[in-house]
């Protein structure tokens, strides 16, 4: 059958502003493809887009039970998008465990398609269910429910495929992807030609699954079940530029390269795989071409380790992991700050303690990286907002360090991680260089003699005639470098590092914000929050409530304008995905009643919840001035 680019449906068109999609089904049913496919679409068309894939955390749970359902979320608009969506407009449920965990999500009147071939006795029974919800009435006057027996129409469109029972149970993916294709308009002609790439070593099942693609497709358009399709328009308020669809890790690995660029130094990476940072390897190992060595270690404490010594012997040098890992690496990150060389440590964090929530996300690692060592062991931390933002953090981390001469700590976290959103590549002349100067002159040279702005000591390649030093993890002099235990010069050398972290305060941004700068309240957060703070403080202020948001994206130091800011509002708050960690550090550093939002479930928050902290909040300044609050949510003195 030939192909040609879809032309105006024949069954009623409606245009619609914003759409968030959730696919859901077993971890085997290929779902985080459906959702990165239709993604990819999305991004074609030109719409703003954001999304969330959710993954299970055990490698291969039992097929059709709960613990084994994998989801992928996208809201994508002709507006601009700050976060997933709180709520799905249509679940895609291809078993009864991706139902029974999905559904409560679901808007009121949603969209709800569910692979009726999937809705045995035997997976109805694994899922908890008494009685099918498809056939009890129980879904009919909440939702717009369509019963489409994906599973049966694949095996009926690939019936003389010659591919087995199980390769062709592989392909129902595609039967919905081209299914949502015909529903929201897109063309397929660019997702035949994907698909075909994405599987050119395997041209039976590349033939397979776009024959399945444009089944899906033919049956929304003719199907009698499926009466209306809808259409989101390009997005006009984003800026005029060349795009690509980025996830986190993938922008995360982009900035190393950048930094290779412009700094001219070669990278090293020394990492141990986990979840979720192992992306981050996956990707800085297809760019040899650049000067990048990546090192799979032993363990966590040999990946930093091989990474100081990389630091020492004159290059970039970088480390990833989560927050098991940064607990193995602490006593390294320790020995990095002693020696003062530049080191990069990147964080994704993820739900704690221990394994905890490996494929969730968690802001679950700041006080690890403020204070995770032992002894006075300041370090530089910073952390990225967006998964776009992830690129120029990680340039960042390595400017500072660089710059300053010591370790610095890079926090993103899963839900920037493994998200996506439309990147406007930058060029690269237009980034700032990363200043590199190594020692090459003998003449009176003292190892940790420093520059009287920066503080930081001087780079000495080994092997630098003239320039032979020692390092280590012993406290040193606080000019020779030789080993000293006089008390006056470690609580000197104590000082004078934390000086050093202390002032690069000057040499970072002054922190913005979002709104008006007084007013009753102020949101603060940091890290992969900032799209649904931003959000929430925007409908807010649209209502005409007096409220602001700060997003921090360097959180030791912090800026300097940053006190200034606190005092100027009449109540602060806090919103984390962890049980209260930012708040403690500015409690204690500026002395402000800041109050928390605390959500620690491995989910990002809803725009709706911090709306509602937001109004209880208003609602307390409103009634201490003794007035009548006229927000919901009000709470009382």
């Amino acid at each position: 059958m030939d192909i040609q680019a879809p032309t105006a449906p024949a069954k009623p068109h409606e245009a619609v502003d914003t759409v968030v999609i959730r696919f859901c089904g077993d971890s085997g049913d290929g779902m985080q493809l459906t959702g990165t496919e239709f993604t990819k679409a999305a991004a074609l068309h030109g719409n703003d887009l954001s999304t969330l894939p959710d993954f299970p955390a055990e490698i291969r749970a039992p097929a059709g039970t709960l613990a084994g359902v994998s989801g992928f979320q996208l809201s994508f608009s002709s507006q601009v998008v700050y976060t997933p969506g709180d709520a799905p407009d249509v679940l895609v449920a291809m078993n009864p465990a991706a139902l029974r965990t999905n559904l409560a999500d679901l808007l009121p009147n949603g969209v709800l398609i569910v692979n009726l071939g999937a809705f045995t006795a035997n997976n109805l029974e694994k899922a908890g269910y008494k009685s099918n919800p498809l056939e009890d009435g129980s879904l009919d006057q909440k939702y717009r429910l369509y019963k489409v027996d994906i599973s049966k129409l694949t095996q009926t469109a690939l019936a003389d495929s010659g591919l087995s029972t199980k390769e062709i149970g592989r392909c129902k993916n595609f039967f919905t992807l081209g299914l949502m294709f015909w529903m929201y308009n897109r063309n397929i002609v660019p997702e035949v030609e994907n698909i075909k790439q994405k599987f050119s070593k395997l041209p039976a099942i590349a033939d397979a699954n776009v024959k399945v693609f444009k089944a899906g497709y033919h049956y929304g358009e003719t199907a009698e079940i499926f009466t209306t399709s809808y259409e989101v328009r390009p997005a006009t308020d984003i800026p005029k530029g060349k795009y690509r669809n980025i996830t986190g890790n993938e922008a995360t690995a982009l900035g190393c390269v950048a930094a290779v660029k412009l700094s001219g130094l070669r990278l090293f990476l020394g990492s141990y795989p986990i979840t979720p940072a192992s992306d981050i390897l996956h990707q800085l190992s297809l760019y040899k071409n650049f000067g990048i060595v990546t090192f799979q270690a032993e363990d966590e404490i040999a990946g930093i380790t091989a990474a100081i010594g990389a630091a020492f012997g004159g290059s970039l040098a970088l480390t990833t992991t989560s927050g098991p890992g940064m607990a193995l690496k602490s006593e390294a990150m320790g020995l990095a700050l002693m020696t003062e060389l530049p080191l990069v440590i990147i964080d994704v964090q993820r739900g704690g303690p221990s394994t905890g929530l490996p494929t969730k996300t968690e802001q679950s690692d700041l006080l690890q990286a403020y204070y995770g060592r032992n002894g006075e062991c300041p370090i530089p931390v910073i952390a990225a907002c967006t998964p776009a933002d992830c690129f120029n953090m990680a340039v960042e981390a390595f400017r500072l360090a660089v710059k300053y001469m010591t370790p610095v700590i890079l926090l993103t976290d899963g839900y920037l991680a493994n998200g996506a959103e439309p990147w406007l590549l930058p060029n690269i002349a237009d980034l700032p260089k990363i200043e590199v100067a190594f020692r090459t002159d003998p003449v009176g040279f003292q190892v940790y003699a420093r520059d009287a702005e920066t503080l930081a000591r001087q780079w000495v390649r080994p092997g630098t005639p003239g320039l032979e030093h020692r390092i280590g993890g012993l406290e040193k002099d606080f000019t020779s470098g030789n080993v000293s235990y006089d008390p006056d010069n470690h609580e000197a050398m104590i000082k004078i590092r934390a000086a050093k972290v202390a002032g690069i305060a000057k040499d970072i941004p002054l922190q913005a914000i979002n709104g008006e700068p007084t007013g009753d309240l102020l949101v603060l957060g940091w890290g992969g929050t900032y799209g649904a703070l931003t959000k929430a403080t925007d409908e807010c202020r649209a209502r005409g409530l007096k409220v602001s948001s700060a997003h921090l994206r360097h959180l030791n130091p912090f800026p300097a304008n940053l006190g200034e800011i606190l005092r100027s509002f009449k109540r602060v708050l806090i919103p984390e995905l962890n049980d209260g960690q930012l708040i403690k550090i500015v409690r204690a550093q500026f002395l402000v009643d800041a109050q928390g939002l605390n959500k620690i479930q491995g989910k990002p928050f809803k725009v709706a919840e911090v709306v509602a902290s937001i109004e209880a909040h208003v609602g307390v300044v409103k009634a201490a001035e003794g007035g009548r609050s006229h927000v919901q949510g009000e709470v009382r003195a």
